[in-house]
């Protein structure tokens, strides 16, 4: 398989984390040819895929097309598909998990189309070369993608195998954990880079912290991964997958060496949250850039030089009880007000009736999805009298 042929690259996201991954990509050199709520294409070789893979913090998967056809019916599918060379793709001896998301007429089981596709990549290995890979519904090794809608069909290499989301830190994930591509979108959002001390009260297992942490040193998340899709290709480039992690590594500790980090200070009430998180951050890397602290919120030490502060407080719907947690949100609002002077302040919640209670102006409203429920990023500008300027401004 020619790893420098161009094609096009789906890499989707979470509803509401589009416009971050866009930003990445223009940041990584590649132009946008069109996006929509949940994924953004670009034009990229199968080599460029694995830096897409190694530093994308907002993405879900890394597609790459290999084939776009028209299809009818069943036995249309089969055909167009065994005409790919596949022995040149997928080693005898891998295994290979086929995902269907289908919108056509000619089928009734969802499942079916799935089985198809990998009957005719096994099929046609076996007939090329007396041997057929293993098959079957996880997605470590290789793992591929069937879109197909009314007549028109998409087959996709997931180059990303897992989502990219699951990083592989999360050992101890607490209660109601944010994704962390999701917390990389928050993060971003806020501007954080470093430059200025970032508080995290109510941190919970710490992925906000951690997604920080690693966004102020430079360090790619898919550092921490690995396994990926494209590693299980026949045509894998060890040595080029090597030479770019370890000119990643040296571009991050340089720029780390360089710079100077302001603190990052993440507090929970909670005992067991605070070890989870600081476990957490251990298995990433980045434990010695947090501070721990075990305090309500509101004893959260803040640092003279203004920054960034971000509570994540629970908001009804999963877990807490609406009465107190309207207490609790009255209770941000004068944290705020009496100790965050001179701040930019954020509150990430799913339930912007409890928001009122914090009882100040929210200055901006961001939207994005913890799982299925929308919620909202409120931004507050916290400062009395004339507005102090930050690094940050």
């Amino acid at each position: 398989m020619d790893l420098k042929k161009n094609s096009t690259v789906l890499i989707t996201c979470s509803s509401g984390l589009a416009r971050y991954l866009q930003a990445e990509l223009a940041a990584l050199g590649f132009r946008i040819k069109s996006s929509h709520d949940t994924g953004v294409e670009i034009t990229a070789s199968l080599a460029e895929t694995m830096q897409l893979n190694l530093k994308l913090r907002t993405a879900y998967n890394v597609l790459y097309l290999l084939k776009d056809f028209k299809c009818a019916d069943p036995h249309q599918l089969y055909k167009n598909i065994s005409q790919l060379p596949w022995e040149d793709i997928i080693p005898a001896n891998e295994y290979l998990t086929v995902i269907s998301r289908v919108n056509t007429m000619s089928i009734d089981n969802s499942m079916f189309p799935s089985m198809k596709t990998k009957d005719a990549i096994v099929d046609r290995i076996m007939q090329k070369t007396g041997s057929r890979p293993d098959s079957g519904s996880g997605r470590d090794n290789i793992v591929l993608g069937l879109y197909w809608h009314d007549t028109q069909c998409k087959l996709y290499l997931n180059t990303s195998g897992r989502k990219l989301s699951d990083r592989t830190y999360r050992k101890m994930p607490h209660k109601a954990p944010l994704r962390e591509a999701l917390a990389a979108g928050i993060i971003m959002e806020t501007g954080y880079d470093g430059s200025v001390p970032l508080l995290l009260p109510m941190c919970g297992s710490g992925t906000l912290a951690i997604e920080a942490a690693l966004i102020a040193a430079n360090r790619p998340s898919g550092l921490l991964r690995g396994n990926f899709g494209f590693m299980h290709l026949k045509d894998f480039d060890t040595s080029a997958w090597q030479r770019l992690r370890k000119e990643v590594l040296a571009s991050g500790k340089k720029i780390s060496k360089n710079k100077t980090m302001a603190p990052i200070i993440a507090t929970d009430i909670d005992p067991e949250a605070i070890n989870a998180a600081q476990k957490n951050a251990k298995t990433a890397g980045v434990d010695h850039l947090i501070r721990f602290d075990v305090c309500d919120f509101a004893e959260t030490d803040i640092p003279a030089e203004p920054g960034i502060i971000i509570l994540n407080p629970e908001y009804g719907r999963r877990i807490g009880d609406n009465d107190k947690l309207a207490k609790t949100y009255e209770r941000l609002g004068d944290f705020f007000k009496k100790k965050c002077s001179g701040y930019m302040g954020y509150i990430f919640t799913g339930n912007l009736d409890l928001a009122k209670k914090v009882g100040l102006r929210v200055s901006r409203r961001f939207s994005f999805f913890n799982g299925d429920i929308e919620c909202r990023l409120l931004k507050y500008e916290l400062y009395t009298g004339s507005r102090k300027k930050t690094k940050m401004d």
